[in-house]
């Protein structure tokens, strides 16, 4: 039984294999490279959904002996090669336009190139409204995201082209869109690598506030000292939390316990709380203060 966002990565990657085979074709046919070129790029966001839904799909599988976490964290690795193939994809685009300046095709049908382009706008930020609920809480889903309104905007752009070179016959405007637009999904494209990456190597996740958490554990009555916190990601959604609390009293520890994991989920998004009580503040502890949070 497919869920939600399983239906929505079946239905984009097969819209958009459609499209771009309707969209090369079309492009050979109307002497057009930019919806050639469009085309081609259209097939790194195929490419780039399959593994979208690929690392999403291996997210919900369920934990076994030897993988205790499941595979939480391919979602991960999933945004990351797709940052890595936008950026492939935006340096293609760029040397394209690039050339094309110093071979500009005057014998494009502009009314053809719009229609086809039309169609890429409403597939291509069609899928990118079904994936809106999200992309904010889910890095994979928003890599896909990004893809979708990147190539919205491009083909976009090859709309707009197409206007202007039927009205002035300023036919390199055509790469100059691809160029500026290229700018403009190569800055969003950096923000999500740069995420990623650092949720690969277990990095706080950036909307998490760890010294805002710091400050919580340390007003919590009866704790002295807090050391050894550490905060990664063991999904694109969800979050672990490991922390040691010097607590000389034992009293109330069952009842303190429950609230800072209610309180951490609830008021920080951290999912998974691994808390250690201490009686007093060891030799050992000491030394890893000066190494750890």
């Amino acid at each position: 039984m497919l869920n939600y966002y399983n239906k929505i990565f079946l239905i984009a990657i097969l819209l958009n294999f459609a499209y771009l085979l309707i969209e090369i074709g079309f492009g050979f046919y109307t002497q057009s490279l930019a919806l050639i070129s469009d085309g081609v790029h259209n097939l790194s966001d195929v490419f780039s959904l399959c593994i979208s839904w690929f690392g999403y799909h291996l997210s919900l599988k369920k934990s076994s002996l030897m993988r205790t976490y499941g595979y939480k964290k391919t979602s991960i690795f999933t945004a990351f090669l797709n940052s890595v193939i936008l950026f492939i994809a935006i340096g293609g685009i760029v040397f394209e336009s690039i050339h094309k300046f110093f071979q500009i095709q005057q014998t494009i049908d502009v009314h053809l190139v719009w229609k086809v382009a039309l169609i890429g706008i409403f597939i291509n930020f069609g899928t990118a409204f079904l994936l809106r609920k999200q992309h904010n809480e889910d890095l994979n889903i928003k890599s896909a995201f990004i893809h979708m309104i990147g190539d919205g905007l491009i083909t976009f752009g090859v709309i707009l082209s197409a206007f202007v070179m039927e009205y002035t016959h300023w036919y390199w405007i055509d790469p100059l869109f691809s160029i500026v637009i290229s700018g403009f999904i190569f800055w969003n494209a950096w923000d999500l690598f740069y995420e990623s990456f650092n949720l690969m190597i277990d990095a706080v996740p950036s909307k998490i506030n760890i010294k805002e958490i710091r400050m919580y554990l340390e007003s919590i009555p009866g704790v002295q000292n807090v050391h050894d916190l550490h905060i990664w990601a063991l999904s694109t959604t969800e979050t672990a939390l490991t922390v040691h609390l010097v607590k000389p009293y034992s009293k109330n520890d069952d009842e303190i316990l429950s609230k800072i994991s209610k309180d951490l989920e609830e008021k920080f998004q951290i999912h998974h709380t691994t808390i250690q009580f201490e009686r007093k503040l060891s030799e050992e502890s000491c030394t890893q203060l000066k190494k750890c949070c």
